[in-house]
């Protein structure tokens, strides 16, 4: 168990529930700098562990169990999926190639020759498919080169994790964070990208992220 897993694990998590590390704090009933960058490292440089205490009180206000947090530390990139739905193949294509025409139809479903296959989890959508995450907008919940699995199928609320396609042609992984009559408006995980904000006829589908490789 390495120091810096353990606050990669912290910021994953509050990632997972929509919240910045502080925000989780705050959740927990913790103070709201518990988790900053400054408390990680004390002034001259040693490293500083979070306490058992603080993470039985993140635990408990994520409702995330041990074992969850457990596979976070030593290297998980999202939460484990529970009930385990068996493996198939899925259409695969990384993420920068999706704006490509040719791999999606009008409704935004996998079409054309130019998909690879992977084995992934199973899911009741025959429609879903899975792109490779490019760059690095989406961490720490997405890193470069992970696989995620997207459903055509599944209802999309805000504060889901999505794959957009812009009128232009843009495909792009995002966390839906406001939609209405008008407007979309769609936010990277990781603080240093902008907000997006579209009128809502630029939006040609939004589909909802199942599944994350880790």
């Amino acid at each position: 168990m390495r120091h810096k897993d353990v606050w990669r694990a912290i910021d994953t998590l509050a990632a997972e529930n929509g919240l910045s590390p502080s925000g989780l704090a705050r959740k927990a009933g913790l103070d709201p700098t518990s988790f900053n960058l400054s408390k990680r490292r004390t002034s001259d440089g040693r490293t500083r562990w979070p306490s058992t205490e603080s993470l039985a009180k993140i635990l408990d206000a994520t409702g995330a169990a041990l074992e969850d947090f457990s596979a976070l530390v030593t290297g998980a990139r999202t939460l484990p999926e529970r009930g385990g739905r068996g493996r198939t193949k899925i259409p695969l294509i990384g993420l920068a190639q999706a704006g490509s025409a040719g791999f999606f139809d009008d409704g935004g479903y996998p079409a054309g020759a130019g998909w690879d296959e992977v084995e992934l989890p199973a899911t009741n959508d025959p429609n879903a498919y899975a792109l490779t995450i490019a760059g690095d907008s989406m961490e720490p919940v997405y890193r470069d080169g992970d696989h995620v699995i997207v459903s055509p199928a599944e209802p999309v609320r805000v504060g889901d994790r999505v794959v957009a396609r812009s009128a232009d042609g843009a495909i792009m992984a995002k966390l839906l964070t406001r939609r209405t009559n008008t407007k979309i408006e769609l936010t990277s995980l990781n603080p240093s990208y902008p907000t997006l904000a579209f009128p809502a006829a630029e939006i040609t589908w939004l589909h909802r992220i199942i599944w994350a490789s880790q």
